[in-house]
């Protein structure tokens, strides 16, 4: 098994997650360098990390055949200059979600660069844990035609990615209605760690719905639910011969059958478990719908989430395998959710039309 080397551009809170997976997996990653503008700010990611850093993109791209691709990992309305000279000469791009701020930018990034551009999106949320395990179950037959998902679990382009992933929708029509409703909430804990004083913060929730031919969705989510303790992510998926619901699963093994599991996350460390503590994967009814790829690194979800998208992406790179999230996914997730906020906003129900991605 071969170490990944790969070039980081950007040195904000985004660029920690890969930091600290290369740092967890010296075996599986190595950071040749980051691309930090800020002379002080790289400074200090040289002394906590010891990993090199250089201030121009000119300077990053002379390393460039030290490594298999670069992370670009900028704000969006930064993205789209960074990526573009980066396909312009020829160097993989695992890129940031989103990759481009609105639908002008996305367009112009995508007709724009080089036909043989090796590009993907760093969306991790359909390969974290039990994302990845309900994915499988849609998809596998067993719930029958999926009709109906509702997500609750992530913001954005980030629900919507897994709403496409559990209907089983590409680029197909959407017709997207929606409202924002605010309420009360006792402030929980946030980047910065525990709430420090007793204090009440307006919630503000988001809900839409999406029709896609005879496929409904439906997205509910307030930000809270990242870091609250009393706000909690919920799922759910309905097909023609059953339904899973957050963890549990129902449906008919024949019209006279019904087969009620649940999935089971499988993590070590717990009691008198001596493995050591990490996360192994996820089972339902006797069977592995996933198995951790980089176990036993002590990672939480969206770390293992993320390093399975380094994973992929050094397989990609090195042409091993094929696209696993493209750029034009990642534009749809970014323009539906562009379509929603729209239609929140406005109260007005608005209707998805084909963009230059899909043609891609």
């Amino acid at each position: 098994m071969s170490t990944i080397n790969f070039g980081i551009v950007g040195g904000g809170w985004r660029a920690g997650f890969y930091i600290r997976i290369a740092k967890a997996l010296p075996e599986r990653f190595r950071i040749h360098t980051i691309l930090v503008r800020d002379e002080q700010k790289g400074r200090e990611l040289e002394a906590k990390w010891g990993i090199k850093t250089v201030r121009t993109l000119q300077q990053f791209t002379a390393e460039a055949k030290q490594f298999s691709f670069a992370v670009v990992s900028v704000p969006r309305t930064a993205a789209p200059d960074i990526i573009r000279e980066l396909a312009e000469l020829r160097i993989p791009v695992l890129a940031e979600t989103p990759p481009a701020v609105d639908l002008a930018a996305l367009s112009a990034l995508c007709g724009s660069l080089p036909k043989d551009a090796k590009i993907q999106v760093a969306e991790q949320y359909l390969f974290q844990p039990m994302h990845a395990a309900r994915i499988r179950i849609a998809k596998s037959g067993k719930l029958g035609e999926v009709s109906q998902v509702q997500v609750s679990a992530a913001h954005d382009y980030h629900g919507i990615s897994l709403i496409r992933q559990l209907l089983g929708v590409g680029f197909d029509t959407a017709t997207i209605s929606g409202e924002q409703f605010e309420s009360l909430l006792m402030k929980g804990p946030s980047r910065q760690g525990d709430p420090l004083e007793d204090q009440t913060v307006q919630s503000v929730q988001r809900i839409a719905t999406f029709r896609f031919g005879g496929k409904l969705a439906l997205y509910d989510f307030t930000g809270d639910q990242y870091f609250s303790w009393i706000r909690r992510s919920r799922m759910l998926v309905r097909g023609s011969k059953g339904e899973l619901a957050n963890n549990e699963i129902s449906y008919l093994e024949d019209y006279a059958t019904p087969i009620y599991t649940e999935l089971r996350r499988v993590d070590t460390g717990h009691h008198g478990n001596l493995e050591g503590y990490f996360h192994r994967g996820v089972m339902a009814g006797g069977e592995w719908l996933y198995k951790n790829p980089v176990a036993p690194a002590r990672l939480s979800d969206d770390e293992i989430a993320i390093a399975t998208c380094l994973l992929h992406m050094g397989d990609y790179a090195a042409g091993a395998r094929p696209s696993f999230y493209s750029l034009a996914e990642a534009a749809q997730d970014q323009y539906l959710a562009l379509l929603m906020d729209q239609a929140i906003t406005t109260g007005q129900t608005v209707k998805t039309e084909k963009q230059v991605w899909g043609e891609l």
